[in-house]
Protein backbone atom coordinates (compact mmCIF):
# COMPACT_ATOMS: atom_id res chain seq x y z
CA UNK A 1 0.00 0.00 0.00
CA UNK A 2 1.33 3.38 -0.93
CA UNK A 3 0.11 6.86 -0.10
CA UNK A 4 0.28 9.51 -2.82
CA UNK A 5 1.94 12.92 -2.88
CA UNK A 6 -1.43 14.31 -1.76
CA UNK A 7 -0.92 12.59 1.59
CA UNK A 8 2.73 13.52 1.89
CA UNK A 9 2.19 17.18 1.05
CA UNK A 10 -1.04 17.47 3.00
CA UNK A 11 0.49 15.93 6.09
CA UNK A 12 3.56 18.18 5.81
CA UNK A 13 1.30 21.23 5.66
CA UNK A 14 -0.78 20.04 8.60
CA UNK A 15 2.34 19.49 10.72
CA UNK A 16 3.51 23.00 9.77
CA UNK A 17 0.16 24.36 10.98
CA UNK A 18 0.51 22.27 14.14
CA UNK A 19 3.91 23.84 14.79
CA UNK A 20 2.33 27.29 14.44
CA UNK A 21 -0.77 26.43 16.47
CA UNK A 22 -1.80 29.38 18.63
CA UNK A 23 0.13 31.91 16.53
CA UNK A 24 -2.81 32.85 14.32
CA UNK A 25 -3.52 32.18 10.65
CA UNK A 26 -0.58 31.07 8.55
CA UNK A 27 -0.38 32.35 4.96
CA UNK A 28 -0.30 29.47 2.49
CA UNK A 29 2.54 31.08 0.58
CA UNK A 30 4.72 30.84 3.69
CA UNK A 31 3.73 27.24 4.34
CA UNK A 32 4.27 26.27 0.69
CA UNK A 33 7.72 27.86 0.57
CA UNK A 34 8.86 26.42 3.91
CA UNK A 35 7.65 22.91 3.01
CA UNK A 36 8.67 22.93 -0.66
CA UNK A 37 5.09 22.38 -1.84
CA UNK A 38 3.77 24.03 -5.03
CA UNK A 39 1.36 26.76 -3.90
CA UNK A 40 -1.42 25.87 -6.35
CA UNK A 41 -1.35 22.25 -5.24
CA UNK A 42 -1.35 23.24 -1.58
CA UNK A 43 -4.38 25.48 -2.16
CA UNK A 44 -6.28 22.48 -3.54
CA UNK A 45 -5.28 20.28 -0.61
CA UNK A 46 -6.21 22.91 1.96
CA UNK A 47 -9.63 23.25 0.34
CA UNK A 48 -10.22 19.53 0.90
CA UNK A 49 -8.92 19.72 4.46
CA UNK A 50 -11.18 22.70 5.13
CA UNK A 51 -14.23 20.83 3.77
CA UNK A 52 -13.31 17.93 6.07
CA UNK A 53 -13.35 20.32 9.05
CA UNK A 54 -9.64 19.93 9.81
CA UNK A 55 -8.57 23.50 9.07
CA UNK A 56 -10.23 26.89 9.04
CA UNK A 57 -9.41 29.74 6.70
CA UNK A 58 -9.38 33.45 7.38
CA UNK A 59 -9.41 36.03 4.60
CA UNK A 60 -7.74 39.39 4.57
CA UNK A 61 -4.33 40.95 5.01
CA UNK A 62 -3.58 38.80 8.05
CA UNK A 63 -5.40 35.76 6.72
CA UNK A 64 -4.35 32.21 6.20
CA UNK A 65 -5.10 28.81 7.66
CA UNK A 66 -5.25 27.43 11.19
CA UNK A 67 -6.01 23.99 12.55
CA UNK A 68 -9.65 23.56 13.50
CA UNK A 69 -8.64 21.76 16.72
CA UNK A 70 -5.50 21.41 18.83
CA UNK A 71 -2.82 19.21 17.21
CA UNK A 72 -3.28 16.56 19.94
CA UNK A 73 -6.91 16.16 18.83
CA UNK A 74 -6.28 15.59 15.13
CA UNK A 75 -5.36 12.00 14.23
CA UNK A 76 -3.21 11.43 11.17
CA UNK A 77 -5.80 8.92 9.97
CA UNK A 78 -8.42 11.64 9.69
CA UNK A 79 -6.06 13.80 7.61
CA UNK A 80 -5.17 10.96 5.25
CA UNK A 81 -8.79 9.89 4.82
CA UNK A 82 -9.74 13.48 3.94
CA UNK A 83 -7.10 13.49 1.21
CA UNK A 84 -7.14 9.89 -0.03
CA UNK A 85 -10.46 8.38 1.01
CA UNK A 86 -10.94 5.25 3.12
CA UNK A 87 -8.04 3.00 4.09
CA UNK A 88 -8.10 0.14 1.61
CA UNK A 89 -5.27 -2.33 0.97
CA UNK A 90 -7.66 -4.20 -1.36
CA UNK A 91 -11.08 -3.36 -2.79
CA UNK A 92 -12.80 -6.00 -0.69
CA UNK A 93 -11.16 -4.67 2.48
CA UNK A 94 -11.99 -0.99 2.24
CA UNK A 95 -13.29 0.77 5.32
CA UNK A 96 -16.44 1.47 3.30
CA UNK A 97 -16.69 -1.91 1.57
CA UNK A 98 -20.24 -2.77 0.65
CA UNK A 99 -20.58 -6.50 0.00
CA UNK A 100 -20.87 -8.23 -2.32
CA UNK A 101 -18.35 -6.42 -4.50
CA UNK A 102 -16.35 -9.56 -5.13
CA UNK A 103 -17.88 -12.82 -6.36
CA UNK A 104 -15.34 -14.80 -4.29
CA UNK A 105 -16.02 -12.95 -1.05
CA UNK A 106 -17.50 -15.93 0.81
CA UNK A 107 -14.60 -18.27 0.02
CA UNK A 108 -11.66 -15.91 -0.50
CA UNK A 109 -8.57 -17.14 1.34
CA UNK A 110 -6.96 -13.70 1.56
CA UNK A 111 -9.87 -11.38 2.43
CA UNK A 112 -9.28 -11.75 6.18
CA UNK A 113 -5.60 -10.90 5.67
CA UNK A 114 -6.52 -7.68 3.83
CA UNK A 115 -9.04 -6.74 6.50
CA UNK A 116 -6.49 -7.35 9.28
CA UNK A 117 -3.92 -5.29 7.43
CA UNK A 118 -6.46 -2.48 6.96
CA UNK A 119 -7.28 -2.52 10.67
CA UNK A 120 -3.62 -2.46 11.69
CA UNK A 121 -2.83 0.45 9.38
CA UNK A 122 -5.92 2.36 10.48
CA UNK A 123 -5.06 1.69 14.13
CA UNK A 124 -1.60 3.21 13.82
CA UNK A 125 -2.84 6.19 11.78
CA UNK A 126 -5.70 6.87 14.19
CA UNK A 127 -3.48 6.56 17.28
CA UNK A 128 -0.91 9.03 15.91
CA UNK A 129 -1.76 12.72 16.15
CA UNK A 130 -0.34 15.81 14.53
CA UNK A 131 1.17 16.60 17.92
CA UNK A 132 2.99 13.25 17.87
CA UNK A 133 4.47 14.12 14.47
CA UNK A 134 5.28 17.67 15.52
CA UNK A 135 7.18 16.44 18.56
CA UNK A 136 8.57 13.44 16.66
CA UNK A 137 7.13 11.05 19.20
CA UNK A 138 7.06 7.59 17.73
CA UNK A 139 4.51 5.20 19.08
CA UNK A 140 5.75 3.63 22.29
CA UNK A 141 5.86 -0.09 22.81
CA UNK A 142 2.89 0.21 25.18
CA UNK A 143 0.86 2.15 22.61
CA UNK A 144 1.93 -0.26 19.88
CA UNK A 145 0.72 -3.20 21.99
CA UNK A 146 -2.56 -1.45 22.81
CA UNK A 147 -3.19 -0.64 19.15
CA UNK A 148 -2.42 -4.17 18.01
CA UNK A 149 -4.63 -5.69 20.72
CA UNK A 150 -7.54 -3.49 19.57
CA UNK A 151 -7.01 -4.66 15.99
CA UNK A 152 -7.00 -8.33 16.91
Amino acid sequence: MRFSSRSHYGLQAMVALAQAYGEGPQPLGRVAKAQGIPLGYLEQLMGELRRAGLVESQRGAHGGYVLAAPPRDIPVGKVLRALEGPISPAECASEVFAPPACPRESDCPSQRLWASLRDAIAGVLDATTLEDLYHYRPLTEARDAAILSEVR
